[in-house]
């Protein structure tokens, strides 16, 4: 059954405290996160569904919310989630040809994940950084003015870390 710690049962009732009473939908965004940090990286129905249960809407309230934004991941990601910007700037300066590379590269396609677990590629709208295109976000940070040889050494940094 999914459930969040106390501490973060916690963190919830001070998101929701934030709102006026009958609003607490307003929380929903950022209570996403904390369930996507808490379990896994991922937001599966039934994590979807107690989320819903907390904040007292509907199951689909909560679906329409995370399968809107790209940010919500629904179904297990690698360690290393590599998020391509695939809008107008990026793709006029490349980032189809990365996605390729990055395809290529790793033996996956868009929104599959390598067999030992490490990365996962997706696909995403605008992360508003159209001067540095391509660029893709990997975790809090952008990578930026993406060729093969940064996403090689991309890769390389992150089997270092994961001590592969």
């Amino acid at each position: 059954m999914i459930q969040f710690s106390e501490e973060k049962l916690n963190k919830v009732k001070e998101i929701m405290a934030r709102y006026p009473e009958g609003k607490q939908k307003s929380a929903l965004i950022p209570v996403l996160h904390l369930a996507q940090e808490a379990f896994g990286g991922w937001l599966s129905s039934d994590t979807m569904d107690y989320v819903a249960s907390l904040l007292q809407i509907t199951n689909i309230e909560v679906y329409e919310v995370a399968t809107f934004y790209s940010m919500f991941n629904l179904q297990p990601v690698g360690k290393y989630l590599f998020e391509v910007c695939q809008t107008g700037p990026c793709m006029v300066n490349g980032s189809d040809q990365i996605i390729d590379y990055i395809k290529q590269k790793l033996g996956i396609g868009v929104g599959e994940t390598t067999p030992d677990g490490l990365f996962t590629l997706k696909t995403v709208e605008c992360l508003g950084a159209c001067g540095y295109a391509p660029m893709m976000q990997l975790g809090k940070h952008y990578r930026e003015h993406l060729t093969p040889a940064k996403v090689d050494a991309i890769i390389d940094e992150c089997r270092a870390k994961a001590g592969n």
